[in-house]
């Protein structure tokens, strides 16, 4: 692959963006090289847990590649609009809503427009003490369609979300943490270790676990509390007949370290 580097070991697939000359700005063919790579992420039953980040020591991603979107321009291309659709790479990260697998953001420096928007889709976030995000579609006439016009107001309270969304500022580490939008913020030389930690204790947790949890979680938050008890949720169909459902309480009664299979 040319714009993505991939990975895997021990459970734990390594997408990195490898245009660090760009700050990993993501153009069609690095999107095509990461629908390919997320699709293997969840049909790979070894897989466990995915680390999305960005080469180089500058930019986790600056989103669209601006220089590509003007050529494109030039030849008539349309512009895209909400979601990925008749796009390359779609469905993309940032609206692909079916992957059960835990995505686990490394943000160091800048993760700006689509950037910041991959990093509003992982399901965790540890981001150096030098990351720096912003939606700042709006000073370029253009919207943040890749999730963060609706991703932002609901990770954050309203006001500040609209804040954001239609001036474009910058936001600080510290600030993303104050609000939730990251799960840590650690100095660069301990991002590694920290994300490590993470991904050491997701594939401890029981693989249909984490899917069922993942799944009921993200498909609710939009339901009445009583609709999201009576929902079907496939993943959790699968982990309450599971192999694993067993495991896990048996191997607490014997006291040893639980032996999952995913299934």
């Amino acid at each position: 692959m040319n714009g993505v580097r991939y990975e895997k070991k021990d459970h734990v697939a390594y997408v990195t963006m490898d245009r660090p000359e760009v700050l990993n700005a993501m153009d069609r063919r690095m999107h095509a090289e990461l629908a390919g790579i997320w699709d293997d992420v969840e049909a790979d039953d070894d897989v466990r847990v995915a680390v999305l980040t960005g080469a180089g020591d500058r930019a986790f991603s600056v989103g669209q590649d601006l220089k590509e979107r003007a050529r494109l321009t030039e030849k008539g291309v349309e512009a895209s609009t909400f979601g990925s659709s008749g796009q390359p790479g779609h469905p993309r990260l940032t609206d692909r809503f079916t992957l059960s697998k835990p995505v686990v953001g490394r943000v160091h420096g800048y993760a700006l427009g689509g950037g910041f928007e991959l990093a509003l889709a992982c399901d965790i976030v540890v981001a150096s003490d030098e990351a720096v995000f912003a939606l700042p579609e709006v000073r370029l006439g253009l919207i943040a369609g890749a999730g963060g016009v609706f991703r932002l107001p609901r990770q954050l309270p309203l006001k500040v979300a609209m804040g954001y969304l239609l001036t474009g500022r910058r936001m600080d580490a510290a600030t993303a943490l104050q609000y939730g939008l990251v799960n840590e913020v650690v100095p660069f030389a301990e991002l590694d270790r920290r994300v490590a930690e993470w991904t050491d204790d997701l594939v401890r947790a029981a693989p249909l676990s984490v899917r069922a949890i993942k799944e009921a979680a993200l498909r609710s938050l939009d339901l009445p509390l009583e609709e999201a008890f009576k929902t079907s949720y496939p993943w959790e169909e699968r982990r309450r007949t599971s192999v694993d459902a067993s495991e896990g309480p048996r191997a607490f009664a014997e006291k040893r370290d639980p032996v999952w299979t995913g299934r």
